[in-house]
């Protein structure tokens, strides 16, 4: 299945001297993106991957120096390998993360490419104090947004080009095509983005199927934060990411402490929040004071809004009945928790950290994004009433503020009123950060 992030590892493996870290949660298809792009280009790989294979992690151990690790790489790799014409691939690096301090000999060195993948990285990563900068280029992945969903069910490129178009112009898209594109995104919101989910919805269409691989990959995370729990005692890991769904479904979606422990405080429990963050399993969506550029200066770090890093991970956790509704697009169901998960997924997917803004005397916007150097206010609506925004239209009307642009994201067609575009939902995965090809300052200091 195509991924975006296929484009950058062609590119680094034609391009760049730097080794290749890709990072991100379990189950998102690093290690198939990986192996694929590498055997595709014509180069040999050599794998190791150190939970098949732990005693590697013995034999290549941080007490050896960095001469003596290539040393050592060299003995184990059969005669076909030849410098130059392979990439070495370290597969779940996070069981031996030492490797990473040894990079920049290696790629100084040259005799190899080197490509490493692995989950939890923000975490092991942490204990590392020689991080190579410089030496690393370092892949984020997410799950498949709904692009690359749409891509996996045959929607032509013909259609996305089309889409792309009427976004950047603000024209409507055809109603067949809209109304066949929402029954997509509806299902979307059912399977998400984990790759194995795709993959068996596409063979089977059975969303019962769908819901088994779902939910063995959450069974697989809650393994993780058993293991991680029992090495620190203060890790309330489990607690929290089971209390995601309930606490989007409330009306106040702000995520409450007290749901843990009525006893303790935010800073008993933000090194939990921090590690599944961190472990690319759960999007903190924080609280901020102004909607004033940078936004990460008014940003409250104990007041957020916690979403699921996929939102068919977050669907399989509602009942049955939750997804026949989706399917049947009940316009009378409130829909707005995985509206909203879907579309902060997919603004973290394209770079940006989303935040909300919330004042008594103005009101509640969804998200709030950095966007072209301006701060731009969107809304999710989930109903029919998509033109009902009194908070957007209170905060666009202080002139402190300096908001020039805001999106509304339903189930509407494109649409522009005065500063307000509106935005079909499927569309979310267009607002992305304009490239810029150069950012020249040429400063004339001949006098000096």
């Amino acid at each position: 299945m195509f991924r975006k992030d296929a484009i950058i590892i062609k590119e680094w493996i034609e391009n760049s001297s730097k080794a290749l870290l890709v990072t991100g949660a379990r189950q998102i298809g690093k290690t198939w993106l990986v192996r694929d792009e590498i055997d595709k280009s014509g180069f040999k790989r050599f794998e190791i991957n150190f939970i098949d294979q732990p005693d590697m992690a013995d034999y290549l151990n941080a007490e050896i120096s960095a001469e003596d690790f290539l040393v050592r790489l060299k003995m184990i790799m059969p005669e076909k390998y030849k410098p130059h014409e392979t990439i070495v691939f370290f597969d779940e690096i996070q069981k031996c993360p030492e490797i990473v301090t040894k990079i920049k000999f290696l790629a100084d060195e040259g005799s190899f490419k080197y490509a490493m993948s692995g989950s939890l990285l923000g975490i092991e990563l942490k204990g590392i104090t020689s991080a190579p900068v410089g030496y690393l280029s370092i892949i984020r992945m997410y799950p498949m947004d709904f692009e690359e969903f749409m891509i996996a069910n045959g929607i032509s490129k013909t259609t996305l080009d089309m889409l792309k178009d009427k976004f950047n112009n603000c024209q409507p898209v055809d109603n067949f095509i809209h109304q066949k594109l929402l029954s997509l995104f509806f299902v979307y919101l059912i399977v998400g983005g984990m790759p194995d989910a795709v993959k068996k919805y596409i063979e089977t269409k059975d969303i019962r199927e769908v819901d088994k691989i779902q939910k063995d990959i959450v069974e697989l995370y809650k393994e993780d934060f058993s293991q991680y729990e029992h090495e620190d005692k203060k890790l309330k890991l489990k607690s929290i990411y089971e209390l995601v769904p309930a606490e989007l479904n409330k009306q106040n979606k702000k995520f409450v402490f007290t749901m843990l422990d009525k006893e303790l405080k935010f800073d008993r429990y933000e090194n939990s929040f921090l590690w599944l963050k961190d472990a690319g399993v759960v999007i903190p969506v924080y609280n901020a004071d102004l909607p004033a550029i940078p936004l990460l200066a008014n940003k409250r770090s104990n007041v957020f809004r916690l979403f699921s890093s996929d939102i068919g991970l977050l669907t399989s956790a509602y009942p049955a009945d939750t997804k026949i509704e989706l399917i049947s697009q009940n316009g009378e169901v409130n829909n707005g928790a995985h509206f909203e998960n879907a579309v902060a997924q997919q603004l973290s997917a394209n770079g940006f950290e989303p935040y909300f803004c919330k004042k008594k005397n103005l009101g509640e916007i969804d998200f709030l994004i950095e966007r072209k150097g301006k701060v731009v206010l969107i809304e999710v609506k989930s109903g029919k009433d998509y033109k009902s925004h009194k908070a957007l239209e209170n905060y666009m009307a202080v002139p402190e503020y300096h908001i020039e642009s805001a999106y509304v994201l339903s189930t509407c067609n494109v649409e522009k009123d005065g500063k307000i575009i509106y935005l079909p939902i499927y569309m979310s995965y267009l607002l992305v950060e304009p490239k810029t090809e150069q950012l020249i300052v040429d400063l004339d200091i001949s006098g000096l």
